[in-house]
């Protein structure tokens, strides 16, 4: 079974589309959607009426903190699945991701990352600033961490992991950048990357500032000391649009 962790903070316009793609990508294979929620408007609402019609969605609505990092690791406790994807609430991640995601998996990966930088993937969903901000991140992460030097795009957010490999972690994240903490605390030896095309938020605003900035870097420094010598031996393979479409239809078959 799949758990898909997606932390949300005022998404209720995306939250009744987001799962119905969930449910179109996932055709016959058992998974759960677990929403981890600091929303101050009706989001939590909307997901308690969609969880009394489906057994697959699960609410865990937080009053006293916020963050959507730590709201992950709540996720995280919270998931019954062999696999554990994460992804945004905003549609920018595109649902479709999580079958692509599967395949990987069921190729024996320890952690599938779709990624922006790799033949058949794009970053088109971004504007020239945030394009810039994203950018200057990741060659932040990919200077300072040794464990993100391989990977084509260790900040986005999106991926997929085998859940043993989170249990005996010791994950402490600081902001919003909740991949960069597991690729450096948790034991990944391959990485499986397929393409994928950014998109455009479809409602809601962003929740970019300069506060999430600052506390990216500060996440980043702790981690140099925490994992200075992780993810030297890690193993990346980057699958074609053409191996992806493969490998997809023969998990869809089998699953």
């Amino acid at each position: 079974m799949i758990s898909i962790v997606i932390p949300t903070y005022n998404e209720k316009d995306n939250i009744l589309p987001l799962l119905s793609r969930i449910k179109e990508a996932l055709p016959g294979i058992p998974h759960e959607i677990i929403f981890v929620d600091d929303s101050t408007d009706n989001t939590p609402q909307v997901i308690t009426d969609a969880a009394a019609t489906d057994s697959r969605v699960v609410l865990h609505h937080r009053d006293t903190e916020k963050g959507l990092a730590t709201a992950v690791v709540k996720g995280f406790t919270l998931a019954k699945g062999d696999y554990v994807a994460v992804m945004d609430a905003d549609l920018q991640h595109p649902p479709e991701v999580l079958l692509d995601m599967y395949a990987a998996m069921k190729a024996n990966a320890d952690m599938a990352i779709p990624s922006r930088f790799i033949p058949g993937g794009s970053d088109g969903g971004l504007n020239l600033y945030r394009k810039f901000v994203s950018g200057t991140a990741r060659y932040i992460g990919k200077i300072l961490l040794p464990c993100l030097r391989k990977v084509s795009d260790p900040t986005s957010g999106l991926f997929m992991i085998k859940r043993e490999l989170l249990k005996d972690a010791s994950l402490n994240p600081i902001g919003w950048k909740i991949m960069i903490e597991v690729l450096a605390m948790c034991q990944v030896k391959n990485v499986l990357e397929t393409p994928y095309v950014f998109h455009d938020r479809e409602a809601g605003e962003s929740k970019l500032s300069t506060k999430v900035t600052i506390q990216y870097l500060k996440q980043v420094f702790h981690l140099m000391k925490a994992a200075a010598n992780r993810g030297r031996g890690m193993k990346i393979i980057r699958w074609s649009p053409e191996k992806l479409a493969e490998k997809k239809k023969a998990a869809t078959d089998n699953s």
